[in-house]
């Protein structure tokens, strides 16, 4: 037997009618998103009508022949374990909750999220449009055939398909904009005919042959024409096993007719599971019994009567097994011209039959998929995940059809119709439904495996380790039947998944997906609690006191800098009691969308409480998960702090001036700071006072990984007096340290050793200082000395002893800041050492001590100290 094209059944639905049937007593009444009502009876038809497509009149005879029964029976039960599979993992999602118009797209983007389901629902309404393409070129071809053996050949055998196919589609559009009222009766007159045409077929294989039945192969039941036909006979270019299974494999896809336009069923949860399961279970046995009746025809027949070894003038010699049954078919056989052997209408009782059968199947499915492609696509841009497609969505009528929808999908349909040879997009096809089968399957397993307590299926007879195997089996098999089609699909989904993954629309559809990323950060974060902590993997963890972040955009933009992607971050608000009604309801949502659209990777956490010191302290306390606690306090420097009520001293600080005047009035404004553009190459100074464990020199370092800061040169300044400079010389750790710290940035580093304890001071920095502090002094004068209860009632203020005792140090700072002010002039960033108090120091004075130390720094300046713990490996050497 000669095949000279190849055509796919795929997948195909259709739309239900909006009239109520009366059979609809036993279906549930819910709330659906539209008042149709279709029998399960009905739901079943139109699955069993999708499988029973083109594939099984057209190409199963071909492939037994091709492959023998043994590896058709293989073929179809293979088959069958992927559909089987799949319609379980598709009757556990669509009974765990309402299951609206959009089907296999609903169903896989409100499991496993946008992410995955915006892709493969768009992927999968192209196929749709183009499967509508294909059978209306099977339809097509049908007529050819039947006007060539009428001799009524318009133009050619493409330019006839071309013609015939783009009147059909034409039709079949004017169909759908007619309205589908009328399309459930239609449904049963195509499944009656194809019923008819079966039953024709299985009613001609008992029938005894005549001379002309013979002459095409058709000899009856014959245990040597059964054993012959076990075994392959492959021929041509297409005879090999994957290639007759991707043939094949694409009338499985019938499963998911139902599904895509489950929106219009009145029960979905009940109709899917049951009409589904059964379908497969009819269909399949069909599929076996016409595979078993090739015991009634052979491989290879000529179709000439004049092939009769009964006839006197016939003396050429013969082989096969068409010479033990009288005929020669030797000819055709070597010549591979035999038109005839294993096809249905050499069997059936009436070939018209059949005819009539095949134009059901193709007529059906066409327009199944010409409605079913706009519903899933109509569902995909109401979701406005795509740019550009929600124009295609529109309504129209009580029904909400999507006419622009259609008109979308007929011109697609039209195009591949026009270019005449589908054999090069069929792979494509078969790839795009493998793939939807695939990612149902995965989504089941993901929901199940999460234990979300959001997945509660009513049907119960599904594994997820099944829906895995069937998950892998479906992408397995996308490869093995045309690996180069596999690929451009998963390219394909690849970008769709990155732009949908970029964009980040936003849309909450509570999926497996969410379940699975919560499942993870438990898991890994109960693990770290597990693991000591090693100075080699210490990681500042900041808890910035940000206030509202959208306040402070410098600071949040500079601790984000460092701790993106590396370590953790925190914004800290606290909100006084009597400032809470101020607040906005949703003001955690909407400043952690500010903090998302400044793409900075931090938590928002806000905390009430009385007073600032208490709630600061409570915060520190309370904030972090596990190992996943701040180690590190960041605080934005007051720069009007004269003027505020300081009422509490600050024993670790870690503040950090810079010369911006920025307000951000509205979250959706987004201010730009420094922090935020490239520094290019400016160097950062940091003036090391002391070793404070190495947190100093890290995060500078830190800060030069980042794109913005990678050209700039650390530069190190040791500062101290005469007698410590000489010890710092002799002392390698100190000088070295850093070059140690990390290799590769040795070449970015200086180190300059600096003495300014001993250095005159401008007694323009002196006075400016005592200026600052003169407003917090104590009159001890009028106290009539009862200093201590002065001190009791104002603890910010300043007596004569505290200045005499904090003064060399004060002095030794002034000279800081102006060597600072030299050597720094063309810095980016400014790092030094936070200068420690003693704990009876006023807090008015610890002010001014580091109001003084950063006085006229023109460039950004972070004062920082460690609590003396390693957390440089240089230090654990």
């Amino acid at each position: 037997m000669n095949v000279n094209t190849i055509s796919f059944l795929v997948l195909h639905s259709h739309q239900y009618s909006n009239k109520k049937t009366k059979k609809s007593a036993n279906i549930k009444e819910t709330h659906s998103c539209t008042t149709h009502v279709f029998a399960m009876t009905g739901f079943q038809i139109r699955v069993m009508l999708n499988i029973w497509g083109v594939i099984m009149y057209l190409r199963l005879p071909w492939i037994t022949s091709q492959a023998g029964l043994i590896l058709t029976y293989v073929i179809i039960f293979m088959s069958i374990i992927v559909t089987t599979i799949t319609a379980t993992s598709v009757s556990a999602i669509s009974t765990n909750g309402k299951v609206y118009s959009g089907g296999t797209y609903f169903m896989i983007s409100r499991s496993l999220g946008p992410e995955l389901g915006a892709p493969i629902g768009l992927l999968f309404a192209f196929a749709n449009a183009i499967a509508c393409a294909l059978h209306t070129v099977g339809f097509s071809e049908t007529v050819r055939d039947l006007l060539k053996d009428f001799k009524s050949q318009m133009v050619d055998d493409v330019n006839d398909v071309r013609i015939i196919g783009a009147i059909t589609v034409v039709v079949l559009l004017c169909i759908t904009f007619a309205g589908m009222a009328w399309e459930a009766k239609a449904q049963i007159l195509f499944f009656i005919a194809i019923m008819l045409s079966l039953i024709n077929y299985f009613v001609g294989t008992v029938i005894p042959p005549n001379t002309e039945k013979e002459s095409v192969g058709f000899f009856g039941y014959r245990g040597d024409i059964f054993v012959e036909n076990l075994l392959p006979s492959y021929r041509g270019p297409n005879g090999y096993f994957f290639r007759l299974f991707a043939i094949f494999f694409p009338a499985a896809t019938g499963i998911l007719s139902g599904v895509n336009i489950c929106g219009d069923l009145k029960d979905p949860t009940g109709g899917i599971p049951k009409g589904t399961l059964l379908a497969i279970l009819w269909t399949t046995l069909s599929y076996l019994l016409i595979s078993v009746t090739s015991a009634t025809v052979v491989r290879d027949a000529s179709g000439n009567v004049n092939d009769s070894l009964a006839l006197k003038n016939f003396t050429t010699q013969c082989s096969g097994l068409g010479c033990k049954l009288g005929w020669n078919f030797d000819r055709c056989e070597q010549n591979h011209t035999c038109s005839h052997g294993l096809i249905l209408t050499t069997v059936s009782g009436w070939g018209i039959l059949i005819t009539i059968g095949v134009f059901a199947a193709t007529l059906s499915s066409a327009l199944g998929f010409l409605v079913s492609a706009p519903k899933i696509f109509q569902c995909l841009c109401k979701d406005n995940i795509y740019p550009y497609i929600g124009f295609f969505g529109k309504g129209y009528g009580k029904n909400n059809e999507p006419l622009r929808g259609y008109c979308l999908m007929f011109c697609i349909a039209m195009a591949f119709i026009l270019i005449g040879d589908l054999n090069t997009i069929v792979p494509l096809i078969s790839n795009f439904f493998l793939c939807s089968y695939g990612l149902i399957n995965f989504s089941t397993f993901h929901a199940s495996i999460t234990k979300s307590p959001g997945w509660r299926p009513e049907y119960h007879y599904y594994s997820p380790w099944m829906s895995l195997f069937g998950a892998i089996l479906s992408f397995l098999l996308m490869f093995l039947f045309t690996w180069w089609a596999a690929l451009i699909t998963f390219c394909i989904m690849l970008f769709l998944l990155g732009y949908v993954s970029y964009t980040k629309p936003k849309i909450n559809w509570g999926s497996s997906h969410q379940a699975g990323f919560y499942n993870m950060a438990l898991s890994f974060s109960m693990s770290l609690t597990g693991v000591e902590d090693h100075v080699k993997n210490f990681r500042p963890q900041c808890l910035v006191l940000t206030g509202p972040p959208n306040v402070r955009p410098a600071l949040v933009d500079f601790v984000g800098t460092f701790t993106k992607n590396i370590s953790l971050m925190i914004c800290g608000n606290i909100i006084m009691e009597d400032e809470k009604s101020s607040f906005p309801q949703h003001s955690t949502d909407m400043l952690v969308d500010w903090l998302n659209q400044r793409k900075v990777r931090s938590f928002y956490t806000s905390f009430t409480a009385d007073s600032l010191k208490e709630g600061a302290h409570d915060l520190m306390q309370a904030s972090g998960l596990g190992k996943l606690k701040p180690n590190t306090l960041v605080l934005g420097y007051k720069m009007n702090w004269q003027e505020s009520k300081l009422h509490m001293g600050y024993t670790e600080f870690f503040p950090n001036q810079d010369s911006f005047d920025i307000s951000d009035d509205g979250l959706d404004e987004q201010v730009r700071s420094v922090f935020q553009t490239k520094q290019g190459r400016k160097s950062i100074d940091i003036y090391w006072i002391s070793d404070d464990g190495g947190l100093t020199l890290l995060v500078p370092y830190l800060l030069t990984r980042r794109n913005r800061w990678k050209k700039s040169k650390l530069r190190v300044f040791i500062l101290g007096d005469q007698e410590t400079m000489k010890e710092d010389r002799k002392d390698e750790k100190v000088r070295n340290g850093h070059k140690h710290a990390h290799g590769h940035a040795n070449k970015n580093m200086q180190v300059f050793s600096n003495c300014c304890g001993f250095l005159p001071l401008c007694s323009c920095s002196l006075q400016r200082y005592e200026e600052s502090i003169a407003p917090f002094r104590l009159c001890e004068e009028q106290a009539g000395g009862d200093v201590q209860e002065l001190k009791r009632l104002s603890p910010w203020k300043v007596s004569d002893k505290d200045l005499e005792a904090i003064k060399p140090k004060v002095c030794r700072t002034l000279r800081l800041n102006e060597i600072i002010k030299k050597n720094s002039i063309h810095a980016a960033l400014v790092v030094i050492s936070l200068p420690v108090p003693e704990v009876t120091c006023p807090s008015s004075l610890y002010m001014s001590w580091l109001d003084a130390l950063s006085y006229g720094i023109h460039c950004p300046a972070l004062l920082i100290r460690g609590n003396q713990e390693n957390v440089m490996t240089f230090y654990c050497q």
